[in-house]
Order: structure tokens, then sequence, then C-alpha cells
């Protein structure tokens, strides 16, 4: 039988039973018409097979009441209606109390990674979407090469994601591994999670020793020399570097920022941060004084617009970011400055300073709890990895030790 026929038939048998009635409904959207105060879901009947009349089951609203704009959850609630109808159109059957997947509806590899894809889509941020999207792309077409293109999923076992990832370390690096090894491991969980697959293997196979780039802090001498330059040809990017330096934001929640995201009477900045959660943070006298005046934007507008302060910039998170930092390529230039070198490093350095300055007169942990209310790191060891990370703490001179230790000797 062919292919395509054999897949018609297997739908037909999904959608209607012996008789030739429908088996369940098309999954329907209920939006409170427009009402984002109220609950919005996706609903559908199915036949019960001892009645034989279509019955209405538990309505779904995974995720949905989590969008607060109308486009977002127009948006979320049709891929999750889509979502339902895929499932329905795979065998999915509530008065199925087996649960079992028959051989005819299980997933081959490619359709099981558009599946996930799919389902995935809306559920997790643009720029996580984004990477995830691209490595299982990449992954799929492997599989499709290498012999998996009509195989189900359930036959792709360690050794064939194993030799999957060698690959993935030859062409670029071990890094570059690691990253593709958690993304298919994201990946099959939401299998496990939809029982297309019965475990998650991948935590088994192992991460690969790399060498991170690190961003290094820079000397008083380079912050200052830089800092002159900026003044003098990027003085958007220069207030760019000071809402990192002095704020303590990640160059992407700079992006972020818009006009109305500062409270000009209490002096707070709102930041969206890599969840998408918002927090709020004091904005210190030190940068305030720099904001200039925004009263003619609309607070819709992004406080950083390319080479100008407010306007409108609607383009990818990841864009704003790449702008800047191929603007800082070029002042990076200017000193010799080599990859281990950014506009994070700046983060690093007034973090350190900033450490320093606070050992002066309190203890280490008084130090490390002060500055935590003000970097936002989640806990205290998360804050005490990252200073050592960065060499925050250092000893003080140890030489008349040594001295000590040599005169014991003789």
């Amino acid at each position: 039988m062919p292919k395509i026929t054999k897949l018609i038939a297997n739908a037909y048998d999904y959608a209607y039973d012996l008789n030739g009635k429908k088996k369940y409904s098309e999954p329907k959207i209920y939006d409170a018409n427009g009402d984002l105060s109220r609950r919005w879901y996706v609903y559908f009947s199915y036949r019960n097979p001892e009645t034989g009349k279509l019955e209405r089951q538990p309505t779904i609203d995974t995720g949905i009441m989590s969008y607060k704009t109308l486009r977002g959850r127009n948006k979320a609630i049709k891929r999750l209606r889509e979502t339902v109808q895929l499932i329905l159109e795979n065998g999915y059957n509530p008065y199925d109390e087996t649960d079992v997947i028959e051989e005819a509806r299980k997933y081959t590899a490619p359709d099981a990674i558009d599946f996930i894809l799919k389902l995935k889509e809306g559920q997790i941020s643009d720029s996580y979407y984004r990477d995830f999207k691209s490595r299982l792309t990449q992954f799929k077409d492997w599989l499709i090469n290498n012999g998996w293109e009509y195989r189900f999923i359930t036959s792709v076992n360690e050794d064939v994601v194993i030799s999957y990832l060698n690959s993935v370390a030859k062409k670029s690096s071990a890094s570059n591994r690691n990253n593709t090894r958690s993304i298919i491991s994201v990946f099959y969980t939401a299998l496990v999670d939809n029982r297309i697959v019965q475990a998650n293997f991948i935590d088994k196979i192992n991460v690969m020793t790399s060498t991170p780039v690190r961003n290094r802090t820079y000397t008083v001498k380079q912050e200052a020399e830089i800092f002159e330059l900026l003044e003098k040809s990027y003085p958007t990017l220069l207030l760019f570097i000071k809402f990192i330096s002095y704020n303590f934001l990640r160059p992407v929640e700079v992006c972020r920022l818009k006009v109305g995201d500062i409270d000009f009477i209490s002096r707070q900045l709102h930041v969206k941060t890599k969840t998408k959660a918002v927090k709020t943070k004091i904005i210190p006298r030190i940068l305030f004084d720099e904001i200039p005046d925004l009263s003619k934007f609309s607070k819709n507008d992004y406080l950083f617009a390319m080479d100008q302060i407010g306007g409108n910039w609607e383009t990818e998170d990841d864009n704003k970011r790449n702008y800047y930092s191929k603007q800082f390529n070029k002042v990076k230039k200017e000193f010799g400055l080599d990859e281990n070198y950014g506009m994070y490093s700046f983060r690093h350095t007034f973090i350190t300073k900033l450490y320093r300055e606070f050992r002066k007169d309190l203890t280490i942990f008084e130090a490390e709890s002060k500055l935590m209310m003000i970097t936002g790191h989640a806990t205290h060891e998360a804050l005490k990895k990252y200073l050592r990370d960065i060499d925050a703490e250092l000893p003080d001179d140890y030489s008349e030790s040594i001295k000590k230790a040599n005169a014991k000797k003789k």
C-alpha cells in the first residue's frame, strides 16, 4: 500500500468509528468575547463508546491565562486548539483507560519533532524557541539523511543521539554540542509528557568538557579610556552601557526597556528578565541624573532605539542586542581588546568594584547579603558562585607569611 494511502486510511480510522460516525467534534475556542480577566479555553466532544453519543470533555486552558495581551492570548489559544486537534488526529481517546499507544499511532522521528515544535511554540520565550527550533530542525535533517525518515521515534536510541552529538562537536565545538544535548533533552521530556516515548535517556549522555569564553573585568585605566571614547563618539551606547554598569542589567534587559518602565517619581525601574518576569529595581542617583527628558515620548516607545534615545524599534531582542554589540566591537577594536571583553564585562567590573567597597566595612556575608539585593541574584549561593567566577574576592598580600615559612626552614 502506498505511504499516502496508508496515512489517509489511518487518519480516517482515528476520526470515524466502524459505522462512519465522527468520533469527536472539532476543537473549538472560548475566548470570553475578548475579556482577558476571564478564563479562555479549548473544548471538544468525544463519542462515548457505551452510549454512542458525543459527550463534552473537560476544557483545556494550558498556559493560556499567562498571556496578558489580547494579541498574545489570541495567538496562544489558536496554537492550543491546533495542538488538541493534532492529538485527536493521532488517536487520543479519553475513554481508553489503558492509555496504550498502538504501533500505528506512533510518530515517525521527523513527525515527533514537528509535533513538539508546534506544542512548544508560545509556551517558551521567543528567543529560547528560536534556538530550540533551530537545533531540533538540524537534528531532524540529520535523522532523515541517516535513514530515520519513516522510522518511529522509539527506534532512535542512545547510540543514535550520541552519533549525532559527535557530529555536532566535530563541526563546531564542545560547547555547542552540550547546548544541543540540552535542547534534545527538553525535547525528550516533552515526548515523555505526551506518552510518545517511555523515558528520557539523554541525561545518561555525558556533558563534554569545554572551555567557555569568559567576560573579563576591565582595569580602572581601560574603563576610563573606554568611557571617554564612548562619550565623544557613541553617546547613546554610553548610556546603554551605564544601565549595565550602574543598574547591573544584562544587555538584552536594557534592550527591552521602554519609557514607561521608568518611574521618575519613585526613581524605580521595571525590568523584564530572561524568564519574562518583571522585577522592580531602584535607579541609583548616578544613573538617574543622566537619563534625558523623555516627556515627548510615548510610554510604549523603547528607551533605546538604535542611535537615539527613545523611539519605536520593533524587532527581536536578539537583533537589538546584536546591534549594540557590533557598535561596541568598533570600540574594542580601538583598544585591541579580544573576545574575552564585551559589554557584559561592565556588569562584572562594577559588581566587583561595589563588592570590594562593601568589604572595607562589612564581613563577607554582610557584603554578599547587601549586594544580593542590588544584583538580583535569586539565591545567596548563586551570588557566591558568581563572585568566585569573576574573582571579586581576592586575598590580602601574603608575602609576610611566605617569609615566615621560609625562615622556619632555615
